[in-house]
């Protein structure tokens, strides 16, 4: 082996082996754990793996097939823990959600059943010609969906890149370092470009040594969630939410509620919502009060009340008690008061406005 490539074995090994190193510290951490941290840690894992198996595989062609089963087995999972981690930093999620633990649960259970069902040192021809092809279009769908999931960030990035914070610019850096990556190994796949195969690992390396640089310059992985500063008057200053995030969850807030109907429930807490989209009670008390100027019981009422008006508009037949209790009042007198706070005008009258109206 040449200088050339005893360098580039050296710098593609040493950036694997700094990628489990990591990605094992990151998990076994406790300070500060978050479901952003966990997912990191087994996205540094999994891209580790995989790129050791390709630096050797390249250098030493007759490695173990067991070791080129591992190496896919771990690629499986390069997408999965991406998209997670990026759901999980736009916002502090401090326990995994049981639907992310169910998904997971089905993913880990494909890769062993399929990996005991179809070893690759007996179905060689069935990896290499089909099950690899799978694995790269899950991996590439799973970039897809985190690519939506960053689209006000890549914005911001498009029209004002001086206003992205340090977690935002981590955020596009891991995502975009996957896709360098991902595009290496496809065009290898597909013997497009010569060459490419081993470009894999070495881009992982400069991407994995700017993570480093990232996580030592104090980055936080889920916005939000540092603790408060202290002003000059030693009392906690409440930290602002970050533009870009307040507009990510005000519109993840609409749809849920508008699509699931959730200002129906009457029993509808403020730290049930904030679960839905997986932010904590107070950083979504934080979003409505200093980011939408309004109380929760204000932001849910106008919801109901606007329902309320397009049964009285669209619905002859329920009473004005009954439609109260359809958009989630549990008294009538509370849907009455609360009507006319809003609406300025009670519901008879507001009905009778619009019978004038039309027959007018």
């Amino acid at each position: 082996m040449n200088i050339g490539l005893q360098i580039l074995f050296g710098v593609s090994a040493l950036g694997a082996f700094n990628g489990i190193v990591l990605g094992v510290y990151l998990l076994l951490n406790k300070k500060g754990r978050s479901a952003a941290a966990f997912f990191l840690s087994i996205l540094l894992l999994t891209i580790s793996i995989r790129v050791a198996k390709s630096v050797f595989l390249y250098f030493n062609p007759q490695l173990p097939k067991i070791y080129l089963q591992i190496g896919l087995s771990a690629c499986f999972l390069i997408g999965p823990s991406l998209y997670y981690f990026l759901r999980s930093a736009p916002g502090q999620v401090n326990s995994i959600p049981p639907s992310w633990k169910r998904s997971w649960a089905i993913l880990l259970g494909i890769l062993v059943v399929g990996g005991i069902l179809l070893p690759y040192q007996i179905y060689p021809w069935a990896w290499n010609h089909l099950v690899v092809y799978l694995i790269y279009l899950q991996w590439l769908a799973y970039l897809v969906a985190a690519g939506y999931l960053l689209r006000n960030v890549w914005k911001t990035f498009f029209i004002a890149a001086s206003s992205l914070t340090t977690t935002q610019k981590f955020r596009l850096l891991m995502y975009s370092g996957n896709c360098i990556i991902f595009l290496f190994y496809l065009l290898a796949l597909f013997d497009i470009v010569p060459g490419t195969y081993i470009a894999g690992p070495v881009s992982f390396s400069l991407i994995l040594y700017l993570t480093i640089f990232f996580y030592l310059y104090g980055v936080r992985l889920e916005s939000s969630s540092a603790p408060p500063e202290t002003g000059r008057s030693g009392k906690a200053e409440r930290r602002k939410i970050a533009v870009n995030d307040a507009l990510l969850w005000s519109e993840k807030l609409e749809k849920i509620i508008v699509e699931q109907e959730l200002f129906k429930d009457p029993n509808l807490k403020l730290g049930h919502l904030a679960q839905k989209i997986n932010i904590s009670a107070h950083q979504l008390s934080q979003l409505l009060n200093d980011n939408l100027g309004k109380s929760f019981s204000t932001y849910i009422n106008e919801y109901r009340i606007k329902e309320a008006c397009k049964l009285i508009t669209t619905n002859d037949r329920l009473t004005f008690e009954a439609i109260g209790y359809e958009v989630g009042y549990n008294s009538k007198s509370t849907f009455f008061a609360t009507f006319k706070k809003i609406k300025d005008t009670t519901p008879a009258l507001f009905k009778e406005s619009l019978e004038k109206n039309n027959s007018a």
